[in-house]
């Protein structure tokens, strides 16, 4: 395995403040990109993204604790499970979460901050309603970008040795 994998992989933090610095749109497909490339079962590509900014991400604080963040990034990705496509939702929510991970990690490898919002989901019927998004579109995460205003910590994992289940 490539060591710059795992260095990138250690490196990914979730970052909650940032910069009043834009991204740059090239940056934001990088992201996008890096998620389309994310393992499916059966290839069939659940995830559907709505990329906001300005007022629009604005306008989303409200349906989530975490309404800081979005306020704070310069955009916020929702990512959403296409339920015409799904053929076994369990899977499809794996792959949605492997696609997530994958634009996590793209951010992380151009110096974007990026955090993973999941609490919003408490309030998913009523965003959807309110973004008048199509119902067979279920409503995921967010995924908030921006500039990084924080320093990163040292991350804190269990040893390897801790996570195996034993029999």
């Amino acid at each position: 395995m490539a060591c710059s994998f795992l260095k990138l992989a250690r490196k990914r933090r979730s970052i909650r403040r940032f910069k009043n610095k834009p991204i740059v749109l090239t940056q934001i497909k990088n992201v996008l990109e890096a998620g389309r490339f994310a393992p499916s079962g059966l290839n069939n590509q659940p995830w559907r993204f709505l990329l906001l900014s300005g007022s629009e991400k604005n306008s989303i604080a409200r349906f989530t604790k975490c309404s800081a963040i979005i306020k704070n990034a310069d955009k916020v990705i929702l990512v959403f499970l296409d339920q015409k496509i799904s053929y076994n939702e369990e899977k499809d929510l794996m792959a949605i979460g492997a696609c997530i991970q994958n634009m996590l990690l793209a951010a992380t490898a151009q110096k974007i901050g990026s955090c993973w919002l999941g609490e919003i989901l408490n309030r998913r019927a009523a965003l959807q309603k309110f973004l008048k998004i199509p119902a067979y579109l279920r409503f995921e995460a967010v995924v908030a970008l921006g500039d990084p205003a924080q320093k990163l910590t040292k991350g804190q994992r269990k040893p390897l040795n801790k996570l195996f289940v034993k029999k």
